[in-house]
């Protein structure tokens, strides 16, 4: 990158003053970020600087010049030829969070182009990916052109990011993954926006998720997170916003792969659960208003059956089967109340886990997934329940999961006796 990346530093004195709260300079970043993409400085090394970072911190003029050595590592992809304006969303993560299946096909049924590359799940929260994958035909991995001419003709697209793509952040996130760095805001930040800035869009919604199946548990950090992003995508020219919002419950009532799928065209059908049909028109008139679009009414568009029809030719653009039925899987088993009373709570955490213990999900990147495991839940909170009512069904192609699943969603699922919850609002804050 630049005249920066001509000038060669010892990885050991990077490693030092970033562990002795120094401001690394321009050149030392530019350099790092490209030699260790080159292999020339060492996975240890590195890990011992994302360490360091974790622990020290960065200023926000060592973020944005860190993100902008991630982007450098790779292609940046001109989108201009598509003939739409572009918007893109990013979620950071939760339980039951299949917003990014129905919200493609909606905003660009109202007129926009969404550039979408997503990710696969690890632990509790699920990926995109994966649950796109469980509809027979349908392939994540797209060519560059294949990309653009699909963005170009039908206006949305939902892939796996191409390997020239911030490679450096490839490296980076697989090291941060063992070495017990993930936390590192600075390192969350331009991970995600020099994938999303290299992507190309011209405006980015970030949808932050706060509370116990998030991986922020707290608005504060949530918030700090987010800001950071947002100052970095506007800084770079795409214009970017961001919505906190609560991930305290699970998303919907389907939790897992092809369950997600399911509940995703109720959505586009025009039904689904409210707080689902909520977040996505909420992200779609935001996604909208930053790419210019003030116009269209995602409500409008989505009874239309427009944003439907949009979802088909996305699916079917890439090989999949929109009518085909989803993998199921082979064994069931319900969940019911042990006594009389009001659903409390329901912790997302409790119920992500539980349905990657039923196979949904993976321990490590390289595990498959099943297709057809996961939870339905059949409450909601504030839900009165009679003993022997079911709360949520479980399922599996192995029966011999279901016993630590169990337990799980029963400590996930409070019944009490007392006084309907306060009914939370799904939307926390905005930060532009």
């Amino acid at each position: 990158m630049g005249g920066g990346a001509l000038v060669t530093f010892a990885a050991v004195d990077v490693i030092r003053a970033k562990r002795d709260g120094q401001v690394l300079s321009d050149a030392q970043i530019d350099w790092v970020v490209d030699a260790y993409t080159q292999g020339v400085v060492a996975d240890e090394q590195m890990a011992a600087l994302a360490m360091a970072i974790l622990l020290r911190g960065m200023t926000p003029g060592e973020i944005s010049r860190w993100t902008a050595a991630m982007i450098a590592s790779g292609e940046r992809m001109d989108l201009g030829g598509v003939g739409r304006p572009t918007a893109d969303k990013h979620s950071t993560g939760g339980v039951g969070d299949k917003i990014t299946l129905p919200l493609t096909p909606l905003v660009a049924a109202c007129g926009a182009a969404v550039p979408q590359l997503s990710g696969r799940g690890l632990g509790h929260t699920g990926g995109t990916l994966d649950k796109l994958e469980s509809i027979p035909g349908w392939r994540a991995s797209l060519t560059g052109a294949e990309f653009r001419d699909q963005l170009r003709d039908v206006g949305a697209v939902i892939c796996a990011a191409g390997a020239d793509l911030a490679p450096a952040d490839r490296k980076l996130y697989a090291l941060r993954d063992v070495t017990g760095t993930v936390e590192s805001i600075p390192l969350i930040a331009s991970s995600i926006m020099s994938k999303k800035i290299a992507e190309g869009t011209g405006a980015l919604v970030l949808d932050v998720k706060v509370g116990s199946g998030a991986f922020m548990k707290d608005a504060v950090t949530a918030g700090e997170l987010a800001r950071t992003m947002v100052d970095l995508g506007t800084a770079a020219g795409v214009r970017t916003v961001a919505l906190l919002t609560d991930m305290s419950t699970p998303l919907g009532l389907a939790v897992g792969n092809a369950v997600e799928v399911a509940e995703s065209v109720e959505v586009l059908a025009g039904g689904g659960p409210a707080d689902v049909v909520e977040l996505t028109l909420a992200l779609a008139r935001e996604m909208l208003d930053a790419a210019g679009l003030t116009d269209a009414d995602p409500a409008e568009v989505l009874a239309s059956g427009a944003a439907m029809d949009s979802w088909r030719s996305m699916i079917r653009a890439q090989g999949g089967d929109p009518s085909a039925p989803l993998p199921e899987a082979r064994e069931t088993e319900v969940v019911r109340a042990a006594a009389d009373g009001v659903v409390r709570s329901i912790d997302a955490y409790g119920v992500g886990v539980a349905a990657w213990r039923l196979g949904a999900g993976r321990a490590r990147k390289e595990d498959p997934v099943s297709f057809g495991a996961g939870v339905v839940l059949r409450v909601k909170p504030g839900a009165t329940v009679r003993a022997g009512d079911p709360l949520c069904e479980l399922r599996t192609d192995e029966p011999d999961r279901f016993a630590s699943a169990r337990d799980l969603v029963a400590g996930a699922i409070v019944v009490d006796d007392g006084a309907p919850p306060v009914p939370s609002s799904l939307l926390i804050d905005r930060i532009a």
